[in-house]
């Protein structure tokens, strides 16, 4: 009886509250509408696995460092660090103003200071068995066990690697490296995954799955801008979970929204030209940003001649793979099939917003199809005679896109069939190197190149890695190896854009376009924070 009171009586708050007519009832109360329509299922930062998760829980948590626009790594609980010159010690210094949101069950209800303690407690959850966290991935090879975490002292927190890893401290901005209080946890379970208490800028109030999430302002936020204000400016964020895009954005056209996030198929061509440029229909309605974001998009090729179903395809053969890169043209992809959102991957794998990405040191392939043509005749199949069918393997979802390349690949004599499989399907097939030529993409779960250059690392073979392909080569092992022991970013950097371009040269993928995320804002919102990894950051937002 109580929950049912409960559940009414917040149902009653936030209907109060965060009505559409906020501006009338409550006109000093300023908050952020947002629509998250591919739902929500935790709120814990050990789960945090898609974006909405992520999104949700860098409201309401913090971790040891952060990132800036442009992905640099920068202080936040930590407001210090120094890392041993073997590479293998990571020394932070804690701030001593930063304390857990207020709830019962800490003394007198006031939450307590954040402590060396808590971040040894949190980052061992990530390995625990008996958590399963999705984010085990980030500790479970660079650490032997929990002792591996040391609270040296309530303000310094000590971690000791087994191996280099130089992006570690880019690792440690993702959301799962979030601090969480032990004692709250324990108390939940596993429903702290709906009762979530951490330091950020926004607290938990009310979450009816599937309907509403409300965060209320964190009056006792540790940050401040550039003038000394406390963040954030926001009193509150509401979000809602209306599943159907076109309705989602007609919420946002109606401003029951302040935020819209990309750029659904079905209404494309009504929001933007084929240049990628806002319709006249919408122009000084609303704001709308193309940035980049950290994903490639690319077809998979299949290239180890030790599997049976290599042996026999035309695709172990590179010159024929090359001539599959220089036959799409991706600009007229980009232009036709996405209005213009997305660069054409003319680079190399790894995408445009990366720090070190360097379009002009790595060369992929532009649009060549005399070249194509080419190599095929080279490699004894002039305008295509002689070479067997192949079969590229795509869900529904992308099939479109596939439609296009199989277009493009029999134009120069390169005859192309379609599979289509559930998502689920493909992904099996693709960890068992059972699947000859895909469709894939590739999205950064951290600001660092080797994020990507990780699917062509020999010891990353499935299931048990992303090294789809099956790309065996000692060249780029070396440099992949050589680069964990290379501190010196810009140093490192050249090293990525050397395995790159190796990769580009056997052409065991090909890089279709790097992603771009689309935001549109209603024009009373100002402060959004625009960053490769789109990661919503709504501390600094204000809302006029």
């Amino acid at each position: 009886m109580r929950g049912s009171f409960n559940y009414i009586f917040w149902i009653f708050c936030a209907t109060l509250i965060f009505s559409c007519k906020e501006n009338t009832s409550h006109p000093d109360k300023k908050v952020f509408n947002i629509n998250l329509d591919q739902g929500l299922t935790s709120i814990d930062p050990a789960f945090a696995r898609n974006q909405n998760a992520i999104w949700m829980t860098n409201q309401i948590f913090n971790g040891l460092v952060q990132v800036d626009s442009v992905l640099q790594t920068i202080p936040c609980i930590a407001k210090s660090w120094q890392i041993s010159t073997d590479a293998l010690t990571y020394t932070f210094h804690l701030r001593n103003d930063v304390y857990f949101h207020d709830d019962p069950i800490f003394k007198n209800g006031k939450g307590r200071k954040v402590i060396a303690s808590d971040f040894a407690y949190s980052f061992y959850r990530l390995i625990d068995p008996k958590v399963a966290s999705s984010g085990g991935w980030i500790f479970s090879d660079k650490v032997k066990d929990e002792h591996n975490f040391m609270a040296l002292n309530d303000s310094t927190f000590q971690i000791k690697l087994v191996r280099p890893f130089p992006p570690f401290m880019s690792l440690l901005t993702t959301q799962y490296c979030s601090v969480v209080p032990k004692e709250i946890v324990t108390r939940y379970g596993k429903d702290f995954r709906s009762h979530p208490i951490g330091t950020g800028p926004f607290k938990f109030k009310y979450w009816k799955e599937g309907e509403i999430l409300v965060l209320l302002k964190n009056d006792h936020y540790f940050e401040k801008d550039a003038n000394g204000k406390q963040l954030p400016y926001l009193d509150a964020v509401k979000a809602t979970f209306i599943t159907d895009k076109q309705s989602g954005f007609m919420s946002f056209l109606k401003k029951d929204l302040d935020f819209y996030y990309n750029v659904d198929g079905s209404y494309r061509d009504d929001i933007l030209t084929k240049g990628g440029k806002m319709t006249t229909k919408y122009k000084g309605k609303f704001s709308l940003t193309k940035s980049p974001y950290l994903c490639t998009e690319y077809v998979g090729i299949l290239v180890d001649t030790n599997l049976a179903i290599v042996k026999k395809s035309p695709l172990r053969l590179k010159k024929i793979r090359q001539a599959i890169n220089y036959a799409i043209d991706k600009d007229k992809l980009i232009k036709y099939l996405r209005n213009g959102i997305g660069v054409a991957a003319t680079s190399g794998f790894v995408p445009k917003g990366m720090p070190g990405f360097d379009s002009v040191a790595v060369k992929g392939y532009a649009y060549n199809p005399k070249l194509a043509a080419k190599l095929l005749a080279e490699a004894g199949f002039p305008e295509g005679k002689g070479l067997a069918e192949v079969t590229l393997n795509t869900t529904t979802t992308y099939k479109d896109l596939i439609e296009f390349i199989q277009g493009e690949l029999t134009a120069v004599g390169i005859k192309t069939k379609i599979d289509v499989s559930p998502s689920a399907s493909l992904r099996d097939l693709m960890s068992k190197n059972h699947v000859n030529f895909f469709r894939g993409s590739w999205l950064a779960d951290y600001g660092d190149g080797e994020n990507f250059l990780s699917m062509f690392y020999s010891k990353n073979k499935v299931p048990y890695g992303p090294n789809y392909t099956a790309f065996y080569n000692k060249a780029f092992d070396a440099l992949f190896e050589q680069s964990y022991y290379e501190p010196d970013n810009e140093k490192r950097f050249a090293l990525y854009r050397k395995m790159d371009q190796i990769v580009m040269d056997y052409a065991p993928v090909v890089p279709l376009f790097y992603d771009q995320s689309v935001v549109m804002l209603q024009n009373n919102i100002s402060g959004y924070s625009f960053n490769p990894q789109s990661l919503m950051i709504l501390k600094r937002v204000q809302k006029k």
